[in-house]
C-alpha cells in the first residue's frame, strides 16, 4: 500500500505488495513465481510505485516467496527500467542471491562495447575530427602491432616462440593445398583473358607469336603474384579475421594473456609464416596456369603451335622476371596475414564486430597489395630490373 496503507496485485499463486515505510516503498514478494503458475504485470506495480510521489528509493523483500524463476527475473528488469525512467531508485539487497546475479550478468551483458551502436549526429567538423582521431589510433595501433610481430619474429628465429607446431602445419595446408582449386581457375582464366586482348591488337601486325611474350612476362613478374594475393586476402586473409575475431569476442585471447602466453607468438606468427610460405608456391603454379590458359587460346583460336608457343615462352620469360614474381609473392603473404590478423584482433565484442573486421581485413589487404605493388614496380624500375 501507499501512504500507510498496503495496496496488493495479486494473480492465482503470485503476489506483489507495495507498502509505504519510513526509508521509502517495501516491494514485497509472496507465493510462486514460475511461468506456468503466472504473476502480477510490472506495469501495475510501476504505476502504483509512480503514484507514490516523492518517494525516490524502494526495498525488496522475498520472505513469502516460495519459488521463482526467470518470470521473476523478466518481472524485476521491467520493474528497474519502468522505475529507472521515473527517477527511483532500487535497492537489490532483499532479492535472493541468484536473481540478483542473473540481474547483474543481463545488465552487464546488455552494456558490452560494440553490443548495442547508435546513430550519431553531429556537426560536420566534429565528425572530421572524430574520424582524424581514430585515424592516428589505427595508425599507432598497427605500428603497435608491427612492432610486437617483429619481436615475435626475432624469438621464431632464435627458436624461442611459443606455439603448437601441428597449427603450423594445418594454416600451411589451409593456405597451400586447399587454395590450389580457386587459384587455378582464377589464374588459368587470366591467361585466357590476356591472351585475348593481346591478339586482338598483334593480329593487326601478324605478330600473334608475341602473345606468349605477352602472357608469359606479365603473369611471371606482376600479376600471378597479385591475382593469387587478391585470391588469399578474400579467402585466407578474411579466415584469419574471423577466427581471431571469434576469439576475441569468447574472451579467448584475454585467457591466453592471462596464462602468460603471447597472443601474437601463438595466434599470429603460425598464421603469417604459413601463408608467407605458401604464397611463392601458389604464385609459381598461378604462373603455369596462366601460361596454359594463353596456349589454349593460341592453339585453339590463333593457329600458333603449341611447341613454338612454349619455345617463345622459354626465350621471352627469364629467372629474373620470376624473382621479382616470388619477390612480390613473399611480401603479398606477409601484408596479408598481418591485415587479417589485425583485424582480428582489434575486433570488437560483438557478433556484428567480427562480420566488420572481415569485411575490414579484406578490404585492408587488397589495398596493401596494390601498394606494395607499386612500390615494388617503381623500385625495379629505378635499379633497371
Amino acid at each position: 500500500m501507499v501512504d500507510g496503507g498496503a495496496r496488493e496485485h495479486a494473480s492465482m499463486a503470485a503476489t506483489a505488495n507495495v507498502e509505504s515505510t519510513a526509508d521509502g516503498l517495501l516491494i514485497s514478494f509472496a507465493g510462486e513465481w514460475k511461468l506456468e503458475t503466472g504473476g502480477p504485470s510490472a506495469e501495475s506495480i510501476i504505476d502504483i510505485v509512480a503514484s507514490a510521489s516523492p518517494v525516490k528509493r524502494a526495498t525488496f523483500s522475498t520472505e513469502g516467496l516460495t519459488g521463482w524463476d526467470s518470470s521473476l527475473l523478466v518481472f524485476l528488469a521491467k520493474l528497474e527500467n519502468g522505475c529507472a525512467a521515473r527517477g527511483l531508485e532500487l535497492d537489490r539487497s532483499g532479492l535472493p542471491g541468484g536473481a540478483r546475479r542473473l540481474l547483474a550478468l543481463a545488465r552487464e551483458t546488455s552494456e558490452r562495447t560494440g553490443a548495442r551502436r547508435q546513430a550519431r549526429h553531429g556537426r560536420f567538423l566534429m565528425r572530421v575530427g572524430e574520424a582524424t582521431v581514430r585515424t592516428f589510433a589505427g595508425a599507432g595501433a598497427l605500428l603497435e602491432f608491427i612492432g610486437d610481430v617483429f619481436l615475435a619474429s626475432l624469438r621464431l628465429l632464435a627458436g624461442r616462440a611459443r606455439f603448437r607446431r601441428k597449427d603450423l602445419v594445418l594454416f600451411l595446408q589451409q593456405a597451400g593445398a586447399d587454395a590450389v582449386p580457386i587459384a587455378s581457375l582464377i589464374s588459368f582464366l587470366v591467361g585466357v583473358i590476356l591472351s585475348f586482348i593481346g591478339s586482338v591488337q598483334l593480329a593487326r601486325f601478324g605478330a600473334q607469336i608475341y602473345v606468349a611474350d605477352l602472357v608469359g612476362i606479365a603473369m611471371a613478374r606482376v600479376l600471378g603474384a597479385v591475382m593469387t594475393g587478391v585470391i588469399m586476402a578474400g579467402r585466407t586473409g578474411a579466415a584469419y579475421a574471423a577466427q581471431l575475431g571469434t576469439m576475441q569476442v569468447n574472451d579467448e585471447i584475454d585467457a591466453l594473456r592471462t596464462l602468460g602466453i603471447s597472443p601474437v607468438e601463438c595466434l599470429v606468427l603460425p598464421r603469417m609464416v604459413a601463408l608467407a610460405a605458401m604464397m611463392p608456391l601458389l604464385t609459381l603454379y598461378a604462373d603455369l596456369m596462366g601460361i596454359l590458359g594463353g596456349l589454349t587460346v593460341s592453339v585453339g583460336m590463333l593457329g600458333v603451335g603449341g611447341r613454338q608457343y612454349l619455345t617463345e615462352t622459354f626465350a621471352a620469360v627469364h629467372l629474373r622476371q620470376i624473382g621479382i614474381g616470388l619477390f612480390h609473392a613473399a611480401v603479398f603473404g606477409v601484408l596479408v596475414a598481418l591485415a587479417g590478423c589485425l583485424r582480428g584482433m582489434r575486433c570488437g565484442r560483438s557478433s556484428a564486430a567480427v562480420g566488420a573486421a572481415t569485411t575490414s581485413a579484406v578490404v585492408t589487404g587488397i589495398v596493401w597489395i596494390v601498394v606494395a605493388t607499386a612500390i615494388i614496380t617503381a623500385g625495379c624500375n629505378v635499379l633497371g630490373i
